[in-house]
């Protein structure tokens, strides 16, 4: 009964700066200690991915989705200039580094559509898996642009592609920020499954 107590409460235990800790590696104990290392309040710290390649192929990792949606799109970048892909429209590629805090594509060129590449999410109530290309019909934001969605899973099949339509309900991306800085664009979500 404690037990599980204690897990219901760890489950509604709400994220919050005041109880996040971070650790130096590094002999220091004091304010005066950090300072002295030339860390202060307000820098930029990376956490360490933990990237393990398995001998099957797989890659594990923190924040892999943004490595990925960046490899992605700099492959695109490399068949276009290096391989002689023809694109039948102007194309920009957009790298954000805000995207965790919501305001990652409030400022984008004005094209007619915007699709963020990000993850696919893989879960039991979900449809895509580790093999899959994933297109989000929905977030926490509303729904895709559904002519767009569409599209992109009819190029899904033309192409052969393995692919799922889901929604994610807890999940948002760049794309909502563009929508919400007053963008009329049709927009769109797709990631590799991770």
């Amino acid at each position: 009964e404690h037990l599980n107590a204690a897990i219901k409460a760890l489950v509604k235990a709400e994220t919050k700066e005041e109880n996040m800790e971070i650790l130096l590696d590094e002999n220091v104990n004091d304010k005066q200690g950090v300072a002295a290392l030339g860390i202060q309040t307000g820098d930029i710290i990376a956490m360490d991915p933990r990237t393990v390649i398995t001998e099957s192929g797989y890659i594990k990792s923190r924040f892999l989705d943004d490595k990925l949606s960046a490899a992605i799109l700099l492959g695109v970048a490399h068949a276009v200039n290096d391989e002689g892909w023809k694109l039948n429209r102007k194309v920009t590629l957009l790298f954000t580094v805000y995207e965790e805090v919501g305001h990652g594509g409030s400022f984008v060129p004005a094209d007619t559509e915007m699709i963020s590449v990000d993850m696919g999410c893989v879960g039991a109530d979900l449809g895509c898996t580790e093999h899959m290309v994933s297109i989000c019909a929905k977030d926490s934001g509303g729904p895709y642009n559904y002519e767009l969605v569409t599209e992109l899973s009819n190029l899904a099949k033309s192409e052969g592609l393995d692919y799922a339509i889901d929604v994610y309900p807890h999940y948002g991306s760049d794309v909502e920020a563009t929508l919400h800085s007053g963008y009329d664009i049709r927009h769109g979500l797709i990631g590799a499954g991770v």
